[in-house]
């Protein structure tokens, strides 16, 4: 049994209590959070229920220093603090220090490190005596956040103590110094198989005539998600395959099959189904991932083009995209939002760069000259943008904002927080199109608070897929070059 442990209970002032002891069940345990957590989810501590959270004070400063920069860093900690502001204000410091429950029985604790601490306990030697470990660097935020575990787990009198954290390095050194440590599991995603949005079936050719002729049900042997296709080949034919797309009830015809979109047409099945859902207005929310060259940035601009300079479904085009830099954040640019972002928005002008000569050479003009070309495309892209046809945004400026008749476009959103995706979706208005693209892959991640299983867009592939009003598809086949595709493969 753990020795009771006094906290803060939010309506203890209406009795006249400040303070009471509870007897703590010996099923509860201590969370340390590092500040990589709060960062990925500001809301993480509110997930422990029936536990007790710390956070260190150290995690607190360094939250305070990230909350002025730009990009995605700087958002998510202010997001932070707002968190813990909204949950800690007015209860005072005493209490704070002790612990305040929370409505969802998180008692959550702002904790020092022992500064006193001159070595760090390790491991028993086997013959029953503890190594002792030199003290670690001092001054370094890292090494403060594990002395306030070790602290934490001296006091608590056998209580489980954890140290929560998406720093690899930190976990091991934790477990160096026997401090039990974990990643933040809570928005992982609990597969090893991400789902593809398609399945592989076999048919007889009387059931596949049946699907073009009304719809048919699927097979009982398989469960089919919505909006989900089926690559069907016949039992009757080797050569005969077939696509179809699974409405809730039953396998249907594809409708955009003979389209094209800014003269774009789809090159094989994966396209081709990307391209259906892309297209279907009845599908507000689409998820395309794939690899480098696999088509899924110029299939959804090519789309996007279409549905809003053509036919004129949609008033505009949002393209969004993280800014996850290599060297400084965007405030150290020069220019407007728009300037400052042209570097990061490659992707989106080479995609209407090949769609304007794919469009061009559809209807008999000819190629301008490299130089003209480039010039062209700056000024259609600039053209739009005057008239609010093209809105070129990052995260930061998305708060609050409702967006409606619009295609929303968001590339590289493998670098995005499940948090970051939930903003996102939530900014949707009336006709709005939400298009995220990406490639989950690890190699392709340069943001160190998500990995393949915990980023945004894996996150919201697998909460979402079973409505009605979402779509996803898998795209394998590189068909940029062949020299992009051996290197997809090899490299």
């Amino acid at each position: 049994m753990t020795t009771p442990r006094p906290y803060y209970r939010p309506d203890a002032e209406k009795s006249g209590e400040r303070e009471i002891n509870v007897v703590a069940d010996s099923r509860q345990k201590n969370y340390v959070l590092d500040t990589n957590v709060l960062l990925h989810d500001p809301g993480c501590f509110l997930n422990f229920r029936g536990n007790h959270v710390y956070i260190p004070i150290t995690v607190l400063e360094e939250l305070d220093h990230l909350k002025s920069k730009e990009g995605l860093v700087g958002y998510q900690a202010r997001e932070a603090v707002r968190t813990l502001h909204r949950r800690i204000d007015g209860r005072g410091r005493q209490c704070v220090s002790e612990g305040i429950e929370l409505s969802n029985e998180v008692i959550l604790h702002v904790a020092f490190p022992d500064a006193s601490v001159r070595s760090i306990p390790g491991r028993s030697n086997g013959q029953g005596s503890m190594r002792t470990l030199p003290l670690l660097e001092a001054q370094k935020n890292d090494n403060e956040i594990l002395a306030c575990a070790m602290k934490i787990k001296e006091q608590s009198h056998g209580t489980e103590t954890f140290l929560v954290s998406k720093d690899v390095c930190l976990r091991i050194k934790a477990e160096v110094c026997d401090i039990p440590s974990q990643d933040y599991e809570t928005d992982k995603i609990k597969t090893d198989e991400l789902y593809t949005g398609y399945c592989h079936l076999t048919m007889s050719d009387k059931s596949i005539a049946k699907i073009f002729d009304g719809g048919a049900k699927p097979p009982k042997s398989i469960e089919m998600l919505p909006n989900q296709f089926a690559i069907i080949s016949s039992r009757d034919n080797d050569k005969h395959i077939a696509l179809a797309k699974y409405d809730g009830s039953h396998l249907v015809p594809l409708k955009y099959t003979n389209h094209s979109a800014w003269g774009l047409v789809p090159k094989n099945l994966e396209q081709k189904m990307a391209f259906e859902l892309l297209m279907d207005p009845s599908v507000p929310f689409v998820t395309v991932t794939g690899g480098a060259g696999s088509g899924k940035t110029i299939l959804a601009t090519a789309v996007a083009l279409e549905k809003v300079l053509e036919q004129r479904e949609y008033r505009k085009i949002v393209f969004v995209r993280p800014t996850v830099p290599v060297g400084n954040d965007i405030g150290y640019l020069p220019g407007s939002e728009e300037e400052k972002l042209r570097p990061w928005m490659g992707s989106f002008y080479d995609a209407i760069d090949n769609l304007m000569t794919i469009d061009k050479e559809s209807y008999g003009g000819k190629r301008s000259k490299k130089g003209e070309e480039s010039s062209q495309i700056e000024q259609f892209i600039e053209d739009f943008r005057k008239r609010g046809i093209f809105e070129i945004k990052t995260f930061t400026y998305m708060r609050g904002r409702t967006i409606s008749d619009a295609i929303v476009i968001v590339d590289e959103a493998q670098e995005i927080t499940p948090h970051l995706a939930k903003l996102m979706l939530t900014r949707a208005g009336e006709r709005s199109k939400f298009i995220f693209l990406g490639d989950p892959s690890d190699n392709q991640i340069d943001n160190v608070l998500v990995d393949s299983k915990s980023n945004g867009l894996v996150y919201v592939i697998e909460r979402m897929n079973h409505h009605a009003v979402t779509g996803h598809v898998t795209l394998r086949q590189v068909e940029r070059s062949l020299l992009a595709g051996i290197a997809e493969k090899s490299l």
